[in-house]
């Protein structure tokens, strides 16, 4: 992060409660580093995730949701993993996410929503992840309908993409989770 953190400025109270009710202690933090160190993708990071969650404590909520690094997570959990104070680091980066969405803040990454939309509509419609819908979805959503093109007829020629959806047999559990009624962070 080349910018100084400023902790005059004024926190986000209802964001760090917010935070708090969903499990997410990022005052536990005592700045040790093994989760930026642990983490496979940081440098691909303009905040490591260190550095995400100081900010996170100082309620730094506008920092946190301009920055390209919410978007890059994998959510592998390797952070969370190496976290000797079990700090949910890749939930955080969850809750930063959906807020971002909710907020209508520009991405700082715009592909990544565009995915995370078709995979959410996706899950929506079939109660898991139908890969030739979603592929598609992001495809036209995206405007970038050739690339990878080649790549996609590999993968249908070696059957690892099937034309025909399999939806889940119950999907009252999927349709409480979009209607609000399951865990969800709401602003």
């Amino acid at each position: 992060m080349n910018q100084s953190i400023d902790t005059s400025e004024k926190i986000h109270h209802k964001f760090l409660d917010k935070l708090q009710a969903r499990g997410i202690d990022v005052h536990a933090c005592f700045q040790c580093g093994r989760c930026s160190a642990g983490c496979p993708v940081t440098g691909f990071f303009d905040l490591t995730t260190m550095e995400v969650v100081r900010l996170a404590a100082y309620g730094r909520e506008e920092d946190l949701l301009a920055s390209k690094t919410i978007w890059l997570c994998a959510a592998c959990e390797t952070c969370a993993t190496r976290c000797p104070n079990d700090i949910e680091i890749a939930a955080l980066m969850d809750v930063l996410r959906e807020l971002a969405l909710r907020k209508k803040t520009v991405p700082a990454e715009p592909r990544v929503p565009v995915f995370h939309q078709s995979f959410l509509q996706s899950i929506r419609h079939w109660g898991r992840a139908y890969e030739v819908g979603l592929i598609v979805g992001y495809k036209l959503r995206s405007g970038d309908l050739l690339g990878d093109m080649k790549l996609g007829l590999q993968m249908f020629g070696k059957g690892k993409l099937s034309l025909r959806p399999h939806s889940v047999k119950d999907k009252t559990v999927i349709e409480k989770i979009f209607s609000g009624q399951g865990k969800e962070y709401e602003r």
